[in-house]
């Protein structure tokens, strides 16, 4: 029985919004972890919330120091910005059940690190041109919107979230969160109440 589940899926699918109602349902007590991250802060964002917002110094000496569970790094208009998993107590698979998110590849790296038998993928399928929609308007609302850096992540995500890639992962059920968040997130925590927790 596994004891992660990992949820994914492209840019402005709402893993977020899905990500955060999860770990908030009391009746799941599900446990999670903050990645981290390179990258500047979003506005609205909170150090040790969302991610845990470090230098590039500061990564790569725990790169260094063999910490580094997955790392994925994104050449953005604005630099290289860096996103990884730091093995630093947070999980422990004999003692609790965890709900994370990230990437395709996070997710491949989490299958080899602790075994593909402890993950449950979630992945949340949305129509590209919802995504697209979404992703417009949470860039208006910043204060230095990136258009140049939204559109390229639009476009890396269709390489990374390839057919083939997932296929190749194993990944054979979608969540589909193009209108219905609130259907898509009971789906969600109905098979993770079925496989996961119980």
């Amino acid at each position: 029985m596994p004891e992660i589940g990992f949820i994914m899926g492209k840019s402005s699918s709402g893993k977020d919004k899905i990500f955060k109602r999860i770990i908030l349902d009391e009746q799941l007590k599900l446990k999670t972890i903050v990645m981290y991250t390179t990258r500047p802060m979003r506005h609205g964002e909170s150090d040790g919330v969302e991610y845990h917002f470090v230098t590039d110094k500061t990564a790569n000496e725990m790169e260094a120091e063999g910490r580094i569970i997955e790392l994925r790094s994104y050449q953005t208009v604005h630099g290289i910005w860096k996103y990884f998993t730091l093995d630093d107590g947070q999980i422990d698979i004999k003692k609790g059940k965890y709900i994370v998110i990230g990437t395709l590849e996070a997710y491949e790296k989490f299958c080899i690190y602790y075994g593909k038998e402890h993950l449950m993928p979630i992945y949340i399928e949305v129509d590209d041109g919802i995504r697209l929609s979404r992703a417009l308007e949470r860039e208006k609302k910043q204060e230095q919107p990136k258009y140049a850096e939204m559109c390229r992540r639009f476009l890396a995500d269709c390489i990374d979230f390839s057919e083939e890639n997932i296929a190749n992962l194993g990944i054979d059920k979608r969540y589909f969160n193009n209108e219905q968040l609130e259907d898509c997130i009971e789906e969600v925590k109905k098979d993770i109440i079925e496989k996961l927790t119980r």
